[in-house]
């Protein structure tokens, strides 16, 4: 566990936190690292809102974009990449600053990563296609007779997580909530890093990712969902389900106007960041100072 400076900076979507990162890294001579799921993947820079080319030149950004779209990016080996960051030489004395809307990501960071099993790609297909096919409700009723005890804990529209508790479940007969009693150590160290979250007026953030989506679109996202298409990946993957991404397929196949497809997008991504911002208030604790706005 590093002991040294670290700010820690949570929020939702289109919160503002880059911005604040942006600045704070700058103030402490930081290095900013990319604490967002989405984020990690090559091909969308915009859907995912990604730093631009002005933002990485003022201060040395990480874990961004590093990821093929191809590949199903997990916790663990985003820890295992800060890991390795961590112990190089090239951020080497200055100031941590993780930034994103991961919730999941910054657990692991200050409280480690429980120990799972090895999960043998044809059962990690098998399961991604059920969800892909059946969906997560259909899923979650299937975790309720194999682990009953998973399935308590889990939105029955929370798709990934219900995949990963499968997924666990077959490959090593045990439930993945007694895996994750198995706790890991942590990277930084909770009592000396310096933690924010943002939580901000949903009204004001509505406005914010309609903005914001639109922007995207004129700026170049429908081109964006063209190039990651034409990779023909299977839906399964993460980086298919990057919010815009199902949406803007559907107008570039001709099955939604522009309008549409737009108006989807951004009230699916007001959803997420109402889902974002509870678990937020009811995950992380009162060691983190809440902002209204960045």
């Amino acid at each position: 566990m590093t002991t040294r400076q670290a700010i820690l900076i949570a929020g939702p979507t289109a919160s503002g936190k880059s911005a604040l990162a942006l600045r704070m890294a700058k103030e402490a001579d930081g290095v900013i690292i990319n604490t967002d799921s989405m984020q990690v993947y090559d091909v969308l820079n915009l859907l995912t809102a990604r730093p631009g080319p002005d933002d990485l030149g003022m201060v040395p950004h990480f874990l961004y974009g590093h990821v093929s779209p191809a590949i199903a990016y997990s916790t663990g080996r985003w820890l295992a990449d800060v890991e390795r960051l961590l112990a190089g030489s090239e951020i080497e004395g200055r100031t941590l600053v993780f930034v994103g809307g991961t919730g999941l990501y910054f657990r692991a960071l200050l409280g480690g990563l429980s120990a799972m099993p090895d999960i043998p790609a044809e059962v990690r297909s098998y399961w991604r296609r059920e969800d892909a096919e059946q969906g997560a409700e259909k899923l979650h009723a299937i975790l309720v007779q194999k682990d009953p005890l998973a399935a308590s804990t889990l939105r029955p529209t929370d798709s990934q997580r219900i995949v990963r508790a499968l997924e666990v479940m077959d490959a090593s007969g045990r439930s993945i909530v007694e895996w994750q009693k198995q706790t890991g150590t942590p990277l930084i160290d909770p009592a000396r890093a310096r933690k924010i979250v943002i939580d901000p007026d949903r009204a004001w953030l509505g406005e914010r990712i309609a903005t914001r989506f639109n922007a995207m679109i004129t700026s170049g996202a429908i081109e964006e969902v063209q190039a990651l298409l034409a990779l023909n990946l299977p839906a399964e993957l993460p980086a298919m389900r990057a919010i815009g991404v199902r949406e803007i397929a559907e107008y570039i196949a001709g099955g939604l106007s522009a309008d549409e497809a737009t108006n989807l997008a951004i009230i699916a991504t007001r959803q997420y960041a109402k889902r974002q911002m509870t678990w937020f208030r009811n995950q992380l604790g009162n060691d983190w100072d809440r902002l209204p706005y960045p």
